[in-house]
């Protein structure tokens, strides 16, 4: 797998993910327990999306410098920002999935932090392996293009088709899964996955939380690693493209929750969106379609379905 990307900036995005993590893991740790507010999910969320501005910048730099051209930068930079805007799209479903686990689990405000911080570590640990897999697929296979397309014009195809229907995990065969191998408490012990009820170790609500939220990354990471390599088959876009839209994950997670019902539509738009992408992949050998398009596509659909969530959005 070629990149093009020099060895220093990788040092640097290694350098900047562990940064990232100290400070979610060491740092705001010592904040404790405690609800996140709009204002402060909102604000973190503005350094993430800067960081990631910032960091497509550095990436521009570091190609024009080590190549001398600055049309190939800014090709480059585009694939980042495409597959950066992409991931962090598909990640939206992602968060309604985490709103409904939290919400099912019944898992109080104070506790969700911690949670959404091991899924985020999780899920970087996840798409790294599986970037690494699919690279290699794909420099030696050159067909598992198609499949890839297939899969996600048929993943948009049953997204759509589901948009409009309440998820609901009583039936989800996981779950069952869980509850038969783990024996359960019926209350939380504080932030804790075990806790010891009539002298023996048991699973807390809030290890069944995780389990799920695990699954949900497993699920997720299937469908939008083949849509960035639609974008790019660069091993260093599309993994940082990737994280740093997982980075922003929590956050967005609290600024989406108190305005989920205003992007009531917005499935419909992944769905769609997804399908692009598909059929890039599958009519690539046919026409291949200019990154500066794939992006005006997707920032189009998404503006369209936020406008007209926004307009048809129920009175609360």
């Amino acid at each position: 797998m070629e990149t093009i990307a020099p060895l220093w900036l990788w040092i640097v995005f290694v350098a900047f993910v562990l940064g990232a993590l100290f400070v979610d893991f060491v740092l705001l740790k010592k904040q404790g327990a405690h609800e996140v507010g709009v204002k402060q999910a909102l604000n973190w969320s503005l350094v993430w999306v800067g960081l990631s501005f910032v960091f497509n910048a550095l990436f521009w730099w570091a190609v024009k410098d080590s190549t001398g051209s600055s049309a190939l930068a800014n090709e480059k930079s585009l694939e980042f920002l495409t597959g950066y805007l992409i991931e962090k799209s598909l990640a939206v479903d992602n968060i309604f999935v985490f709103l409904l686990i939290f919400s099912y689990f019944s898992v109080p405000p104070v506790y969700q932090k911690r949670v959404l911080m091991i899924g985020i570590v999780g899920a970087i640990v996840l798409r790294t392996g599986m970037i690494l897999v699919g690279g290699w697929l794909l420099a030696e296979f050159h067909w598992i293009l198609y499949v890839f397309g297939a899969f996600l014009i048929l993943t948009g195809v049953k997204m759509w088709w589901a948009a409009g229907q309440e998820p609901d995990l009583n039936d989800n065969p996981a779950l069952k899964l869980l509850r038969k191998l783990l024996p359960v408490s019926k209350t939380y012990d504080g932030e804790k996955f075990w806790t010891v009820e009539n002298g023996k170790r048991i699973a807390t609500p809030l290890m069944m939380v995780i389990a799920m939220v695990a699954l949900t990354d497993v699920i997720f990471a299937v469908d939008s690693i083949p849509a960035i390599f639609a974008i790019t088959s660069d091993p260093f876009i599309v993994l940082t493209s990737n994280v740093f839209a997982i980075l922003g994950l929590r956050a967005m997670f609290f600024l989406l929750q108190a305005a989920a019902s205003r992007f009531h539509l917005l499935n419909y738009g992944l769905a769609v969106i997804l399908v692009f992408i598909g059929s890039k992949m599958v009519l690539i050998d046919v026409f291949k379609i200019p990154v500066a398009v794939s992006l005006g596509v997707v920032l189009g659909i998404l503006a369209i379905t936020m406008l007209w969530s926004a307009k048809t959005a129920p009175n609360t």
